[in-house]
């Protein structure tokens, strides 16, 4: 066998294309030029609703998702879970994070534990506020829906991979009157989240929302470089179409041989 396949020369010209758009993204961000991004309404939302929490002094529920570890929803998810952590922390606000996995809850009392020291406020973390509650998909939604009913969050947020118990988280916080931030990127439940919830992170936002919160370099520069490949390979879909018409209408060797090139940039078999 060849180690390189010279029939697919076009995948290996986008790739580099696209290694080369986020390298570059990653050094303009570390240079400190890289601009402004697209504004996410429900990432600016997560500090807003934990300010209502703490003005109307009830809590803030975080739900991970019902995944374990090895799912990258999970990992998004918890990720976000830092910044929320360190809101709470610093507005002196109480945060309540049910989990269905071990080794989510052991996983999220470190972060929470962490996000409270970097604010400065190591006493007020409790491990109870990240708790394990059970594996069993609608025991674990049962139990959460009775913990919203009593404690009345002002907050929930729904960060992660759900399944058919997220209508049932949902409807629950509405009930409680809670400002609701959701996030995932599991396109069977994002109408049911989009139908109850205030805000939310619709598919590849989930992951884009830790560059975001945590304006790190590395994850701004790709964030960037992803939105710049998006943009050429609109900018090829749109050229392709529009060589295709004219080649169509006027008959022409250019145009046609232009759509070709375009088509076979495009071609994945």
């Amino acid at each position: 066998m060849s180690w390189l396949n010279l029939a697919e020369w076009n995948l290996a010209l986008l790739l580099g294309a696209f290694g080369v758009v986020i390298l570059g993204g990653i050094h303009t961000a570390r240079k400190g030029r890289l601009g402004r991004l697209r504004d996410l309404p429900s990432i600016a939302a997560l500090e807003v609703a934990v300010g209502r929490a703490t003005e109307l002094g009830r809590p803030v529920f975080f739900i991970p998702g019902v995944r374990d570890l090895d799912d990258v929803q999970t990992v998004a998810g918890l990720s976000i879970l830092r910044s929320v952590a360190g809101m709470t922390a610093r507005h002196q606000c109480e945060l309540y994070v049910p989990t269905d996995r071990s080794l989510v809850m052991n996983t999220a009392r470190e972060i929470c534990r962490e996000a409270y020291a970097e604010a400065g406020q190591a006493d007020s973390f409790r491990q109870e506020m990240v708790d394990y509650v059970s594996d069993e998909q609608f025991a674990y939604a049962a139990k959460v829906d009775g913990l919203i009913a009593r404690e009345r969050p002002a907050a929930c947020f729904l960060m992660g991979s759900f399944f058919a118990e997220s209508l049932l988280l949902a409807e629950a916080g509405r009930q409680a009157g809670a400002v609701q931030v959701a996030g995932t990127a599991g396109w069977h439940q994002l109408p049911f989240l989009v139908a109850s919830c205030d805000y939310v992170l619709i598919g590849e936002e989930l992951f884009a929302a830790s560059a975001y919160l945590t304006r790190e370099p590395a994850l701004l520069g790709t964030l960037r470089g992803q939105d710049l490949g998006k943009y050429l390979a609109m900018a090829l879909l749109v050229a392709g179409s529009l060589f295709g018409a004219l080649a169509i209408l006027t008959s022409g060797s250019l145009p046609a041989t232009l759509h070709q090139v375009v088509l076979r940039l495009l071609q994945t078999r």
